[in-house]
């Protein structure tokens, strides 16, 4: 009750400070010796510390921190607005006293009881003689070294030196560590968290005459090792023992070619105090170093801090190469440490005594380094670290020059200039008698081929290289047109090629860059591919830059006046690739610059400085740039940067112009242009400034955006079944934009019975590709009708043409799909019968496997095709050709993938090839051509080009055999021999089937030509019978005939009158109408009776009589008419081509319609001679010289014709 009234007397004595506080009254009384301090980190008005005393506990002292004097009892209160347990911590301090062999207390208590609820730290500080050391014994289990947390909370914490924080040493229960041998001032401490229970003897002391370490080293003569004490740590001496007696010191010790010294340490822990630098020498010729390694003794010092130096001297022109272990350096930056504590350095001294030092670590690319100078390779490993025996070897060879064969072009000048310092390169250029060697700078101006010799073996490292050329230009013309970089000269250097310009000072140069342009940027950047151009023109105020330059840009053009510089930078790393510009003399001008930009088209901002940026414009001068802007884009102007300067005379101005428009003069801070159109021109113009201040700087950019209006179309699909759109851009324009719905898209596809609204923005035709498409089909065979592929009329508002259709046409599963053309036969697209452009039916299956390329005019009538197919059509112009374009039906099912009904021409060979040539077919598929061969031919079949694969289930095959025949005349596999030549004499079917391949393809084309059959024994049985019934039927109509001749030539004559009337003056019509009398029939006419008058050559008159042997009959004569006149010219029509049939009839205009026949005058005996009206009757087919030649003229039908299928 006494703590709970005090507090609350005390928690109304604080509620002005804390609104919320914990008050917590405990009474304790420290043990002798103890030195208890209470303390809290909390500021003052949050957590105090009181003592309590007087009557009733009514006098209170309130501290943040608080010292109670031991073996007195204190009474305390804690106010806290946090939480008690966290809010303070005890920390208890005792003093351990030690003599040269005791201490006092023997026995390190903690007093566990008291404050037992706080977090408390126990500490012992050790009081002893010089060079005693005083032995902590430790009670219970014993401790572990660690640099954690200790998980149960219980922390120990050694500290040998109190004014070096480094040596700490933390230690958790449970190890294998049961005594602390620590020196005078130590302090031993040991942290617990709140309510941990501790154990009341933790130590037990002792004291004793301080023993150092003492140890036995060798070092060889070529070493020098040097044993340095850190001043912060303890003091600890080091004695070398001899045969002379012991040699100490407190701070360093050097030894050196000395063998099983005994060095004696005055301090427990010397690797704790002293770190050892270990110095080695190695000596090189032009040949070889002594020693050729970096050897260490991995075992000296090995648990001290070691560090090695080896310093390596090497004569003049002398490469040394320091080859490292297999894991290699890595090169660190000056700022890095080594996390393993590995550590080296390499140092080149160089010959004006400055010295270059590179970093590494363990693990690393770096195998070998190749070195100039002396060098000096430090390494530093840390206490156990282990070391091989050979930190790196080394190699040395004369330092070969590099040789350069250099031919400068007339009117260059080639500058190499050193760029680094490296004082023991140099170049030479190679002269006779002596080469001219500089250290600095070497020029070459003699245009002819000569030599230069580097000192080093990479120059490039140390030289860069300018290769000048100075152009001089009339008033028309320029000595160089194309200004090109040479590349051969110096490539792996860092080069500058400069071209020194100059005109009249009244024109301007004028550069023009190719199509690819130029992009400006600040001087102080660099091109992404290493290339950076620059221009400069020389005013009389002084050179000025008009600017930095990349390839790839806006800027196709650039004039500056009088002379100039073009100069382009190149990296050593980078392979040349220049701008080819071309040079010429421009017009007269009085700006300093004339910047000629043609913005690109869409969406862009492209940024331009003024000469000089951000250094001041040129006082009094002007600067043009003339921009082109796209058609149907808007550009705004916008000055992101600039700085006015003070003029002393004159204004700035920024002047726009425009072709046809009154110029537009504004100033640096009036609102520039927005949303304009068209080309224009912007002229900046300065004054004459204050130069003692800043003066005219502008930084703009030219925003750009479309202004075109797009192209709308609604596409109404619900009026064409089935059919589909696809638009997509096939162009390289990257500011084509379609959209669909006002959603942009890269492709649209507008789906069937859909309607859409599209809208095209600057997209040209030819950029844009349209294709339609249409699923057709059916379910059931038997329900199936025809139909004919033809093309929809699409919306008019589409604004590109359309480029294909293809119809999908679905298959019944029980049912095979016909593709016929609507005219005539189909012709399959193949080397030697391609198609023309004029159409293209490109047929494959449902999945996308090519069939082949079709058009008209073939010798496919049907093709029929057991799976889904998709037609694609492809004609010029779809607005003049819709179609129909295929019949498609459907039938019953068939056994194979794919059969084409073949009629082969005769005309032209007939090549048929497989689905997907020259790619293979569908694994373990068959198809078949039905062939049909005319009656009285023959098809030669050759197989011209097969592609075999290597099966992997079953075999490729290939088969022929007749229609109506079971039996195959051909059949081969992949793996077997035949002839590629088969003849079949009658229609047959050709089939092939693939197998299941694992290498290549199985395909096929084979080409089919007709020829007429040759059937001998008929042709000659055939002609005999013929020629038996000829004389039969000859002899009874010619013994007719001659009656019925006299008795007509009794009763009138045919005259030949020489006026072109053939007929007497009194002859009279026939009584009976033509088809009812005989007047137009001629029973036979004897051609040598007839022409018997032409016959006055004796040897041909003899030739007839000997080839004619038969009866001679009376015969039909033409009269010949007066002698005295030139008979009439009688033009025969020319003779027409044969008939496809033989005719028994001739035409009408073949027949004798005039009152008298019409009779070549040409010799008819003759087998050269052809009565075209008698080519294609039956009786001609027997004809031959000196036969009788009967023509007989009427209506009477004598037999059918006969067909070649009759034959």
């Amino acid at each position: 009750m006494r703590v709970l009234s005090t507090c609350v007397l005390l928690g109304l004595f604080f509620l002005a400070v804390f609104d919320s506080s914990e008050c917590v009254q405990m009474s304790f009384r420290p043990a002798k010796g103890s030195t208890v301090t209470l303390s809290t980190q909390l500021p003052l008005d949050q957590c105090v510390v009181c003592t309590v005393s007087g009557v009733n506990d009514t006098n209170t002292s309130c501290h943040s921190s608080l010292s109670v004097v031991p073996e007195e009892e204190v009474k305390l209160l804690f106010n806290c607005s946090q939480p008690f347990e966290q809010a303070y911590t005890v920390t208890i301090n005792r003093t351990i006293e030690c003599t040269k062999d005791a201490c006092s207390p023997t026995t390190v208590e903690t007093q566990p009881s008291i404050l037992s609820e706080l977090t408390r730290t126990f500490t012992w500080e050790l009081k002893a003689p010089e060079k005693t050391v005083v032995s902590l014994d430790i009670l219970g289990d014993g401790l572990m070294e660690t640099s954690q947390p200790c998980p149960d909370g219980f922390q120990y914490s050694v500290t040998t030196s109190q004014t070096n924080g480094k040596s700490q040493t933390e230690y958790c229960r449970g190890g294998s560590v049961t005594r602390l041998d620590l020196p005078n001032e130590a302090v031993v401490s040991l942290q617990v968290k709140p309510k941990a229970q501790v154990e009341s003897v933790l130590f037990q002391a002792s004291a004793g005459p301080l023993k150092g370490r003492t140890m036995v080293v060798s070092v060889d003569p070529s070493t020098t090792v040097i044993l340095s004490r850190d001043p912060n740590e303890a003091e600890c001496e080091v004695c070398s023992v001899d045969s002379s007696g012991p040699n100490c010191s407190p701070t360093e010790k050097t030894l050196t070619n000395v063998e099983s010294l005994s060095l004696e340490f005055s301090c427990l822990k010397p690797q704790d105090v002293y770190s050892v630098k270990m110095n080695k020498k190695i000596a090189c010729t032009q040949s070889a170093c002594t020693p050729a390694a970096g050897d260490v003794e991995p075992n000296l010092f090995q648990d001290f801090k070691r560090s090695f130096t080896w310093d390596i001297s090497v004569p003049e022109r002398t490469v040394l190469t320091l080859v490292f272990p297999s894991d290699g350096l890595k090169e660190m930056s000056g700022a890095e440490s080594c996390q393993n504590g590995f550590q080296s350095s390499v140092s080149t001294t160089k010959g004006d005594g400055t010295i270059k030092t590179k970093n590494y670590c363990k693990g690393g690319a770096v195998s070998h380094l190749e070195l100039l100078g002396a060098t000096t390779v430090d390494a530093e490993v840390p206490k156990d670290g282990e070391l091989d025996s050979s930190a790196f070897t080394v190699k040395v060879a004369p330092r070969g020059g590099r040789m350069m064969p250099v031919t400068p072009d007339p009117n260059t000048i080639i500058t190499i200039r050193k760029k680094a310092d490296e004082p023991e390169c140099s170049v030479c250029e190679k002269k006779e008698p002596s080469p001219i060697c500089k250290t600095r700078e070497l020029i070459l101006r003699d245009p002819r081929n000569t030599s230069v010799e580097f000192t080093c073996p990479q120059p490039q490292d140390v030289f860069s290289v300018e290769i000048n050329r100075e152009i001089d230009c009339t008033e028309t013309s320029c000595s160089g047109d194309i200004v090109q970089a040479e590349s051969s000269l110096f490539p792996d250097f860092d080069r500058t090629f400069t071209w020194d310009l100059k005109v009249i000072p009244t024109r301007a140069f004028q550069l023009d860059f190719p199509e690819q342009g130029m992009r400006q940027i600040p001087k102080e950047e660099t091109c992404p591919d290493g290339h950076t151009y620059s221009l400069v023109t020389y005013l009389r105020t002084g050179p000025a830059t008009i600017g930095t330059f990349c390839k790839g840009g806006t800027v196709t053009t650039i004039l500056a006046r009088y002379k100039g510089r073009v100069s382009l930078q190149v990296p050593g790393d980078r392979k040349l690739d220049p701008v080819n510009f071309k040079l010429k003399v421009g017009p007269e001008t009085k700006m300093v610059a004339i910047v000629k930009v043609n913005l690109p088209r869409g969406v862009t901002d492209t940024d331009f400085i003024t000469p000089n940026y951000p250094d001041d414009f040129p006082d009094e001068q002007q600067m043009q740039w003339d921009f082109t802007v796209p058609g149907m884009h808007n550009y705004t102007m916008l000055f992101s940067d600039h700085t006015a300067p003070e003029c002393l005379s004159g204004d700035v101005e920024v002047q726009y112009q425009k072709e046809g428009k009154k110029d537009t003069k504004l100033t640096l801070t009036a609102p520039q242009p927005k949303q304009q159109q068209g080309n224009f021109n912007m002229v900046l113009k300065n004054c004459e400034t204050n130069r003692t201040l800043q003066g005219l700087t502008l930084n703009y950019r030219v925003s750009l955006m479309r202004s075109g209006h797009p192209v709308l179309c609604t596409v109404d699909l619900t009026k064409h079944k089935g059919v589909s759109l696809q638009i997509e851009k096939v162009g390289s324009d990257p500011y084509c934009e379609m959209s669909i719905d006002s959603k942009v898209e890269k492709k649209i596809n507008v789906a069937a019975g859909t309607k859409a609204g599209l809208s095209f923005l600057d997209c040209p035709n030819e950029d844009v590709r349209l294709t339609a498409s249409k699923v057709i089909g059916c379910q059931n065979v038997a329900s199936c009708s025809s139909t004919l592929l033809t093309v929809p009329k699409l919306d008019s508002c589409l604004p590109m043409p359309l480029h294909s259709f293809t119809w999908h046409i679905n298959t019944p599963e029980d049912g095979t799909v016909d593709l016929l053309s609507p005219t005539g036969s189909l012709r399959q697209s193949l080397p030697g019968q391609e198609c023309n452009q004029s159409l293209s039916l490109h047929v494959a299956e449902g999945d996308s496997f090519p069939i082949g390329d079709f058009c008209y005019n073939g010798a496919i009538p049907k093709v029929q095709v057991h799976a889904n197919v998709s037609v694609t059509v492809t004609v010029p112009d779809f607005s003049k050709s819709r179609g129909p374009f295929l019949n498609v039906s459907y039938s019953q099912e068939i056994g194979e993938t794919i059969i084409y009904t073949i009629n082969p021409r005769m005309s032209s060979p007939t090549l048929l090839a497989t689905p997907n040539w020259p790619g293979g077919m569908k694994p373990l598929s068959t198809l078949s051509w039905i062939v049909n061969v005319p009656s009285g031919y023959k098809a030669h079949l050759q197989f011209v080009n097969i592609s075999q694969p290597k099966c992997k289930q079953k075999h490729t095959s290939i088969k022929v055999k007749k229609l109506g025949e079971e039996e195959e005349i051909f059949s081969r596999r992949e793996d077997e021999e035949s002839e590629d030549k088969l003849i079949v004499d009658r229609s047959f079917y050709l089939n092939m089937s693939n197998c299941i391949t694992e290498k290549g393809g199985f395909g096929a084309v084979t080409k089919i030509v007709l020829e007429k059959s040759s059937h001998l024994l008929a042709i000659l049985l055939g002609i005999a019978g013929a020629l038996l019934l000829l004389l039969t039927v000859l002899a009874v109509v010619c013994f007719i005939n001659k009656k019925k001749k006299k008795e007509r030539m009794r009763r009138e004559a045919s005259i030949y009158m020489g006026k072109g009337n053939i007929f007497r003056p009194g002859d009279t019509h026939f009584g009976k109408s033509r088809p009812d009398n005989e007047s137009h029939v001629y029973d036979s006419i004897d051609e040598t009776m007839v022409y018997g008058h032409l016959l006055a050559d004796s040897t041909y008159s003899d030739s007839i009589q000997d080839q004619y042997k038969g009866v001679q009959v009376d015969s039909y004569q033409t009269f010949a008419g007066p002698t005295d006149g030139e008979l009439p010219v009688i033009e025969e029509p020319d003779h027409e081509p044969e008939m496809d049939h033989f005719n028994t009839f001739l035409n009408p205009s073949d027949t004798f319609i005039p009152p008298r026949p019409r009779t070549p005058i040409e010799r008819q005996d003759s087998l050269g001679f052809q009565d075209r009206r008698m080519v294609d009757n039956e009786l001609y087919t027997f004809k031959s010289t000196g036969d009788i030649n009967p023509i007989r003229l009427s209506v009477v039908d004598l037999e059918p014709p006969i067909t070649e299928e009759s034959l």
